[in-house]
């Protein structure tokens, strides 16, 4: 008989990396924030194999599900940097849920996937808190999610994370631009700074190849560096469906990775032109910094960052005034910043 020790270590999925029981603790301590955010449809509590909603059929004449999916982006290395968690969930249902509604859809459901090297329950719990968070904001239920370790494949401490949100609109009410007229109005929603994208960039021009700290403070912004960086996206869902419940919406831009002039043109129809005056919005310090670190062309600004605008909405002209009141009730800061035009693609001048 070989001596105990002669024996060979116990192998099991812990020893390989993976650790079902920090798994499950996370999942225990993310229960209330996930209930916090469910609607009447949902059906049935979180831990099942698939996810249920029941739609109400009784509220449409013909419903249309509209799906979007998206993640966060490398925003999610500066929140390893700073340590912080708490926050990047909201990035995460923004990106989604702001996509599905520029069709006029009311987000109904939310589901998120991290991929980690380890589990850490707290860690794991302040990322699921923003995303229960974000879906509060935008009125949607999170109804499911995976957490999944891969040792051997991601460093103990990165991690990434993907949402997938489904919506639903009437049909013949489908924000899809095929109304737009010239003379219609163009309406920018601010921006929280520079959300999700854009962040390759600023991250080496200011921390790779620029001399900044995370803590450094400047003249031209009021937080320290990291903190401003880390500021999470405005989810605008709840804004889009007010205008378009009182006003005559012709298009609907989410101002995401292209800017406003790749986003923008993407919603426009053939043979139509959006002429945006770039003087008719306050542009955050945060954008002028970081073209004047870099000696970063405007034009380049532009197609990187959303320069404070992070929702377009193309509106009736009888319509522009009505719109810019109606957000300004729901506590969002929108301007006139532009007219359709003949033409086409986006031009911008100021």
């Amino acid at each position: 008989m070989p001596e105990d020790s002669d024996r060979p270590e116990a192998r099991d999925y812990k020893w390989a990396g993976v650790d079902i029981e920090a798994a499950d603790r996370a999942v225990e301590m993310i229960k209330e924030k996930v209930a916090s955010t469910l609607r009447p449809e949902v059906l049935g509590g979180i831990g099942g194999f698939g996810a249920l909603f029941e739609l109400d059929l009784s509220r449409y004449k013909n419903p249309v599900l509209v799906s979007g999916t998206d993640g966060v982006g490398t925003k999610l290395k500066l929140a390893r940097m700073m340590d912080r968690h708490d926050t990047v969930g909201i990035d995460l249902v923004a990106m989604c849920a702001d996509d599905v509604v520029t069709c006029g859809a009311e987000p109904l459901f939310f589901q998120d996937y991290i991929a980690c090297g380890k589990v850490v329950p707290e860690r794991i719990a302040d990322i699921v808190g923003g995303v229960a968070e974000g879906c509060r904001k935008a009125g949607c239920a999170l109804i499911g999610g995976e957490v999944a370790e891969h040792p051997g494949v991601m460093d103990p401490d990165d991690y990434d994370l993907a949402g997938f949100c489904v919506g639903v609109v009437e049909k013949d009410s489908i924000i899809d631009g095929s109304r737009m007229k010239v003379e219609d109005r163009v309406i920018g929603i601010v921006s929280s700074g520079l959300h999700s994208n854009g962040y390759s960039l600023a991250r080496k021009l200011l921390f790779d190849s620029g001399d900044f700290n995370l803590d450094d403070q400047t003249k031209e912004i009021a937080n320290p560096l990291g903190r401003e960086l880390l500021t999470p996206s405005i989810i605008y869902a709840p804004g889009v469906l007010k205008v378009a419940a009182e006003c005559d919406v012709k298009a609907a831009a989410h101002i995401t990775g292209g800017g406003i002039t790749d986003n923008l043109a993407r919603v426009l129809p053939d043979g139509f032109n959006a002429v945006i005056s770039t003087g008719t919005w306050p542009v955050k310090n945060i954008f002028s910094f970081l073209q004047k670190v870099g000696n970063i062309d405007l034009f380049e600004m532009l197609k990187t960052f959303n320069m404070g605008i992070g929702m377009i909405l193309v509106v009736a002209a009888g319509d522009a005034r009505k719109a810019l009141q109606v957000l300004d009730m729901n506590l969002y800061h929108a301007y006139e910043i532009g007219e359709i035009a003949p033409g086409r693609g986006v031009v911008m001048y100021g």
